[in-house]
């Protein structure tokens, strides 16, 4: 046995031998991603910096209990070691782990989602896959963004239901040139890691849809920016080259965002385990109990405690580190 300081831990995993090593009081031991031990728990702690490692190391002596680790890669650019735990953590030892600067832990199980294998993954748009709620924006470059955040308030508050307050606002951009459209999607700014967690899903042959309570231009966008396979949205009703202040056609809201997870993992033949949905409001809690994984991402209360797992201080690099290579 080999005692480790916190520097040693990194660079003996990261090392190709396969030795157990003393660290503190506990024995470590390697494992691969693929072939993980039999334990009580596994937990993927994922960070964006090596320095952040010092703080890392010194959470897993506190777990005081012997361990498997493993490195886990992918192509987003973040940093993963996977914890396998052999007996049940108390509270202060998970909250040594959730509380370390830099670095978001996730529960794993043996059942989650398979990278490697054909998957779904359903997206809202606003504020999940892009950084702004468009119809806000599109107030603003009309001159009505007080007038459409009153009407967004109210829903916030339970005033109205979600295609009466969509209808409330739309009718707030009658009159708009529709160029403001066209300068929104040229300006649309993507949510960071967006590319990066879209290209290695894609990389293994996942079908990616966005399904928003937003307008079609923007998803649109979306799709041929991307390559996606999908995309839905309210339709604007455009008269003249002026927004009419309305919409056609069915409206999308949150069962309609529920029902393309079904309908797309018909499609596609996409088998149970392997669809996901991440959102961040309230309308995407169907959608994402519907989905066999629901990620919520900076979402709101309700919808983090609906979801399967919270993605709350990093950006969407951090999403394939929640699926299996087997």
């Amino acid at each position: 046995m080999e005692s480790l300081s916190h520097t040693l831990l990194f660079s003996w995993l990261s090392s190709g031998e396969n030795n157990r090593f003393q660290y503190q009081s506990q024995t470590l031991a390697k494992h691969m991603e693929a072939n993980a031990p039999l334990c009580e728990m596994r937990i993927r702690c994922v960070y964006e910096n090596s320095l952040d490692e010092p703080a890392l190391a010194a959470a897993i002596g506190q777990l005081q209990q012997d361990l498997s680790l493993a490195i886990i890669e992918r192509t987003t650019g973040l940093l993963c070691i996977e914890i396998c735990v052999y007996e049940p953590l108390n509270l202060t030892q998970m909250q040594v782990i959730s509380s370390i600067q830099g670095v978001e832990s996730f529960p794993i199980s043996d059942e989650q989602a398979k990278l490697n294998q054909p998957g779904l993954l359903v997206m809202d748009m606003d504020s999940t896959a892009i950084e702004i709620e468009c119809i806000d924006e599109l107030a603003v470059m009309a001159g009505v963004g007080e007038a459409v955040a009153k009407i967004t308030e109210r829903a916030m508050q339970g005033e109205l239901d979600f295609e009466e307050s969509l209808r409330a606002r739309v009718a707030q951009l009658e009159g708009a040139d529709e160029k403001i459209i066209q300068d929104l999607c040229d300006e649309l700014p993507l949510m960071p890691g967006l590319v990066e967690s879209v290209k290695e899903l894609q990389s293994y042959g996942w079908k990616l849809v966005v399904a928003s309570g937003g307008f079609t231009p923007f998803v649109g966008h979306l799709k041929q920016l991307l390559g996606l396979d999908a995309a839905y949205a309210n339709e604007l009703v455009i008269e003249q080259g002026k927004l009419a202040g309305t919409v056609i056609g069915q409206v999308v809201d949150a069962q309609f965002k529920a029902d393309t997870v079904l309908r797309c993992a018909e499609l596609w033949q996409i088998p149970e385990g392997q669809r996901l949905a991440i959102g961040d409001g309230a309308n995407d809690i169907p959608m994402i109990k519907t989905a066999d994984y629901g990620i919520a991402y900076h979402a709101k209360p309700k919808l983090e405690k609906a979801a399967d797992v919270a993605i709350s201080k990093l950006n969407l690099k951090a999403l394939p580190y929640l699926l299996l290579l087997s």
